[in-house]
């Protein structure tokens, strides 16, 4: 089973498995109708890519369904976005849509409907070895790596991936570059190779955001003051739904010195800025972690931490706490460490796993003062 949205991604991977002989079947997973109320139709799963997808499979002469998950897709995704962003986190809304729809109710979809893979067109590589020294397990351990296009790979929204999904996917993409699948697919003459990449969130496709929660979670915005490390207040926000940790722009008030977003505090409806020192953190929690061999560590470790899908990697101790959570020390301190995002671990190029930035009570004061 090939999980086709319409892309030229996605359409090449049909392709290429097609050509060493598989019997593949494409699907794309509808996601909602284009009247849903709040919802605007987007690149992911228009009608326009549905045809493009039908279309590839039509060149191929491999069979095309579309699979409804619109009732998925609002309470495991949309629903994520609005919760978060309500509570104080920025959400990424890749991680869940790949945790819980792709992963989860597609693959085990394929597996119920006698498939052997799910092939999806990531750019990232799974790479299957002997079972690890010193268990008792005959089955092959799967590592997942970054694509070898950095400027593509996607790993970073696959941490949550366990041993028994990587045992039963594929990505066929992995080892290409994002131009070698354009000229591929040029080259076959697909329906979709010259189709434009969208790069906004799928279900928000205008890209505003704000607009999205001021319809969906209206309740939600509720205006209150800005303060300082102190408790001053320093103006009025329009919501904490509208602000992110690390912004700098956007925030309506002027001072000597650049001013940033350095936490949300939900509890007194306050956002807390500061200096560009005080934005800085190189040391933060990491909750709802998982590992990709599904081992948890049993004692301090070194790696590359990466916290947002297009940040560098920075070297990084981290250490093991309760309740699946970890402490992460950064070599140096880095802006916009966002709670809500995920900070996904690597050595080397190999994924060893992730979870999500936990907020912080860090440069949030006990009470505001002087608020008029």
């Amino acid at each position: 089973m090939v999980a086709m949205s319409g892309g030229v991604d996605s359409s090449l991977v049909a392709a290429l498995l097609h050509e060493q002989g598989h019997a593949v079947t494409g699907v794309t997973m509808h996601l909602w109708e284009g009247d849903d109320e709040g919802l605007y139709e987007s690149q992911c799963c228009s009608m326009e890519m549905v045809a493009g997808a039908r279309r590839v499979c039509a060149q191929l002469g491999i069979p095309y369904y579309v699979f409804n998950y619109q009732r998925e897709f609002r309470r495991h995704v949309i629903q994520y976005f609005l919760d978060e962003y309500t509570h104080g986190y920025t959400p990424n809304p890749c991680l869940a849509c790949n945790r819980d729809l792709k992963f989860r109710f597609l693959l085990e979809r394929a597996q119920a409907l006698g498939f052997d893979y799910l092939a999806t067109g990531h750019f990232a590589r799974i790479v299957a070895s002997a079972a690890e020294p010193g268990t008792t397990s005959v089955e092959p351990h799967y590592r997942l790596l970054r694509g070898v296009d950095r400027t593509k790979d996607q790993s970073y929204v696959l941490y949550m991936l366990q041993q028994h999904e990587l045992a039963r996917l594929q990505f066929p993409l992995g080892n290409l570059t994002k131009p070698e699948v354009r000229a591929l697919a040029q080259e076959r003459t697909l329906a979709t190779a010259y189709r434009p990449e969208s790069q906004d969130i799928c279900f928000i496709p205008d890209n505003d955001y704000r607009r999205f929660l001021r319809e969906e979670v209206p309740q939600s915005i509720r205006p209150g003051p800005i303060i300082d490390e102190e408790g001053r207040v320093l103006g009025q926000h329009k919501g904490l739904p509208f602000y992110t940790v690390g912004q700098r722009k956007g925030l309506g008030i002027t001072s000597a010195q650049p001013l940033f977003v350095i936490a949300l505090d939900t509890d007194q409806n306050a956002l807390i800025v500061g200096s560009a020192a005080a934005a800085l953190r190189d040391t933060f929690v990491v909750e709802r972690v998982q590992f990709v061999d599904g081992q948890w560590p049993a004692a301090p470790f070194t790696c590359e931490a990466q916290v947002r899908a297009h940040a560098p990697p920075m070297a990084a101790q981290v250490t093991p706490l309760a309740d699946q959570r970890l402490q992460i020390v950064l070599s140096q301190p880095q802006r916009a460490i966002t709670p809500g995002q995920a900070a996904v671990f690597y050595a080397n190029d190999q994924v060893l796993g992730g979870g999500r930035i936990a907020r912080t009570t860090k440069n949030v004061p006990e009470r505001i003062v002087n608020h008029a």
